[in-house]
């Protein structure tokens, strides 16, 4: 496998074929090969996402009660081989490197490496992490913490970890003193768990898999399914194939959103059929979303305006609107006065395109809408996931089968963390019951999210940062003030499973604790344990191990954070650390005991296939909001990124994201196939027009600078351009490579999600084929 990512010696292939079919297939067998699982993988996969096996620990798409042979997808495979892989960074391999040295490896070069065996911390004077006893390492950090100011002190969460880690490790923050409970979520969904609240009630998605039967439309806003959820594309294909319509609104023409071989179909895989996922292509510019809802509800409310004076058949569920919402005037108004020269020009599409969807969205009697991170990290991202509900609203599109409001969550378990209570709000927690649960007052102080505590870490206020999972370091924006920043943290901590970019950019001390995988086998003095995971559906899942650990050094997540809070926290007799860390059932009767409405019965009901469903009351149209309606809410501008206009005739808007062999931060290889780009993810996919009016020629290398008003140079060098199909004005790049360009203050209003698909850039050509230069970020104050 190539690890070096030389950008001079990439190449670029318009991909054709449909995603799925072989493309996949070999995908699947080079990733096993690649990790030396070839024989094991095969075996283990056939047990992913089934209630006999194991949650993927990628993507948190929905599992279903009756799963198809295979229920995985490419990228779930590439996953599981990272996790399952013979690799090692063992003791003796970090003993041949100092940690200046690994500063230089790219981010696929340091994962490449494999598992982390033992549990090392950081010699300043070798510069090099050493091995460390377990039970040292929970002494030294756990004196740190003890004489630390807990408000100064960070316990940030991935999305990995299971449920019962979740649980323990929030109560084990605030039995500590304080909310400071970062986590994914604060970096991509967030705006969805602010916004959906003052509009129908819930923080989460009211769609399940069986309402992709019963749908008769399905809208996709901001979201590339062939790559970040790929086993929704088998339900997508059986939506197709009985002829709903499927409308997508993206600024890139994805492979996974155009067309789809399902590997599991011989007739498929042996000719030339393929399924059109999209019957409509809308490919809005880079923060047009708003703009082209605001068309669609302009022409229904007309239309119905029309049908209403000449007796016809309303376009608006009238009923519903009148029994269960608010808000539709004011809404209605607007959307009549808004101006469709400023509609086009918003959304960069034409009127008679958002007129042909608004037709096929009012001829479907029940409408599904998805959406991902390409509507979540913009600046005005809250309003517009208003403006998405107010388009189903229209048509009562919420609490009927077949219909509903979907985001697309990220990693496996994002959602289900917040549900057991890693938030920095303690307003969403159950403060009185936690009290009467273990006797202890629930911090009222709000603690920092992803944003805040970055703004502290650059005022040198965090005493520590803990890490359970993740690759913070790398995920967050503006890497050029916030690393060096970061360095000066008197400690950081980092649960791991493999070297990434947070370990080697740490703070004063640092210690790297290994923990075993989800797939591997988790014995405790309590026998083998499960945990498990809830799903973007809202879906509980159990989870097993199925493979030997890759070290007898390792221990689990739970066991780690038990430990921890043994050495931080005064005694509590309502709280067994060790009873918790031998049996998991007796953390998941703890978690039914605080939230019993979602958890009753949990252990009896956890391996239920296609899991237990938490309550939600807006699927039966219950509204949990202030005036106890579904609310329409009024945009005040249809400009998704007004803190950061793009202005000027050499200014582009870049929008960041990731590659086909790449699950957030963690980079499985160079090669993103479905967008031909091979050996490099150095590179900015700009139109072809745009190019030619800054004359550059197709394998130019530029320098991207942020445009911003802080007075901040923030650039990226040595990136390739490559002509694609992408809107006049528009740049795509990867993500989290690009993440320097990213303002921390450009994050959206309400949710703090950093605007990553939304940043102005200039671009200054460089020689055509320079050397690699040796630090690619800029991030220092401008002269």
């Amino acid at each position: 496998m190539k690890t070096k990512d030389i950008p001079e010696e990439a190449s670029f292939t318009e991909y054709t074929n449909a995603a799925g079919g072989w493309g996949s297939v070999r995908a699947l067998g080079s990733i096993l090969m690649q990790e030396h699982v070839l024989t094991a993988g095969t075996r283990v996969l056939m047990k992913q996402n089934k209630s006999d096996g194991f949650a993927c620990v990628s993507c948190s798409w929905a599992k279903p009660a009756d799963p198809h042979v295979f229920e995985f997808c490419e990228n779930g495979a590439k996953a599981t081989a990272w996790e399952i892989t013979d690799k090692r960074a063992t003791p003796e391999f970090f003993a041949q490197h100092t940690v200046t040295e690994f500063e230089s490896w790219s981010d696929l070069e340091l994962e490449a490496v494999g598992r982390v065996t033992h549990p090392m911390r950081y010699d300043d004077a070798s510069d090099k992490y050493l091995p460390i006893s377990w039970d040292k390492a929970f002494d030294e950090i756990g004196s740190q913490l003890r004489a630390a100011d807990p408000e100064k002190v960070v316990f940030y969460a991935s999305g990995r970890a299971s449920l019962e880690t979740s649980y323990m490790y929030q109560l084990m923050a605030r039995m500590y003193g304080n909310n400071n409970l970062p986590d994914s979520s604060n970096m991509c969904h967030e705006s969805t768990s602010v916004a959906l609240p003052k509009t129908i009630g819930v923080a989460v998605g009211t769609v399940t898999l069986d309402d992709f039967a019963a749908t008769d439309c399905l809208l996709f806003f901001g979201h590339n399914t062939g790559t970040n959820a790929p086993r929704m594309l088998h339900s997508l294909e059986e939506v197709r194939k009985r002829g709903a319509p499927v409308i997508t609104f993206n600024p890139l023409r994805e492979r996974g959103l155009v067309s789809f071989v399902n590997p599991q179909s011989p007739l498929e895989m042996l000719t030339p059929a393929r399924t059109a996922i999209s019957s409509q292509y809308v490919q809005i510019k880079i923060g047009g979303d708003t703009a082209a809802v605001m068309g669609m509800a302009k022409w229904l409310i007309e239309a119905d305006d029309v049908a209403r004076e000449t007796r016809q058949p309303r376009l608006l569920d009238v009923g519903f609107i009148a029994d269960h919402t608010a808000g539709f005037e004011e809404f209605a108004a607007a959307a009549r006065s808004a101006d469709w020269t400023e509609i086009e020009r918003r959304s960069g599409v034409s009127r008679a395109e958002l007129e042909q969807a608004a037709q096929t969205y009012a001829n479907a009697r029940s409408t599904m809408l998805m959406y991902g991170m390409g509507v979540t990290q913009h600046r005005e991202a809250v309003r517009t996931i208003h403006m998405l509900t107010n388009l189903l609203l229209l048509r009562g599109n919420i609490g009927r089968p077949g219909a509903g409001i979907c985001p697309i969550r990220g990693h496996s378990n994002v959602q289900g963390q917040r549900t057991v209570g890693i938030t920095e709000k303690p307003e969403m927690v159950p403060k009185e019951k936690l009290k009467q649960q273990y006797c202890f007052d629930v911090p009222e102080k709000k603690g920092l999210n992803t944003v805040e505590a970055c703004e502290e870490i650059l005022k040198e206020k965090i005493s520590a940062f803990f890490m359970l999972g993740g690759n913070f370091v790398r995920a967050i924006p503006d890497h050029g003030r916030m690393e060096p920043a970061w360095r000066k943290i008197p400690l950081t901590v980092q649960v791991v499973t493999r070297l990434n970019r947070s370990s080697v950019i740490h703070g004063r001390r640092s210690y790297l604790l290994p923990c075993l995988g989800r797939i591997e086998i988790d014995r405790q003095a309590g026998g083998p344990q499960a945990v498990s995971v809830e799903d973007s559906t809202g879906c509980m899942h159990g989870s097993h191990g199925m493979v030997k650990p890759a070290s007898e050094h390792l221990l689990s997540e739970v066991a780690i954070v038990a430990e921890i809070a043994k050495r931080i926290l005064i005694p509590n007799p309502r709280v067994n650390w060790n009873a918790w860390k031998a049996d998991y059932s007796r953390i998941r009767n703890a978690i039914a005991e605080t939230y019993p409405e979602i958890f009753h019965d949990f252990n009896e009901r956890m391996w239920t296939p296609g899991g237990f469903a938490r309550p939600l009351a807006a699927r039966e149209r219950k509204w949990k909001t202030e005036n106890g309606k579904a609310n329409f809410i009024t945009p005040d501008s249809l400009d998704e990124d007004p803190d950061m206009p793009a202005d000027g005739p050499d200014v582009l808007r870049l929008m960041t994201t990731r590659g086909d062999s790449q699950f957030n931060t963690t980079v499985y290889g160079l090669d993103d196939r479905f967008r031909g780009v091979h050996g490099t993810r150095q590179v900015l996919l700009m139109n072809a027009a745009d190019m030619s009016r800054l004359a550059l020629e197709e394998g130019d290398f530029v320098t991207a600078s942020t445009v911003s008003q802080d007075d901040i140079a923030r650039s990226v060098a040595n990136l390739r351009v490559h002509a694609f199909d992408i809107p006049a004005g528009c740049v795509m790049g990867y993500f989290p490579e690009l993440n320097p360009l990213i303002p921390l203050a450009h994050h959206a209003r309400e949710s703090k999600v950093p605007a990553a698909k939304s940043i102005p850039v200039q671009l200054m050509r460089t020689q055509t084929h320079p050397a690699p230069p040796e630090d690619l970020v800029i991030g220092a104050p401008a002269p």
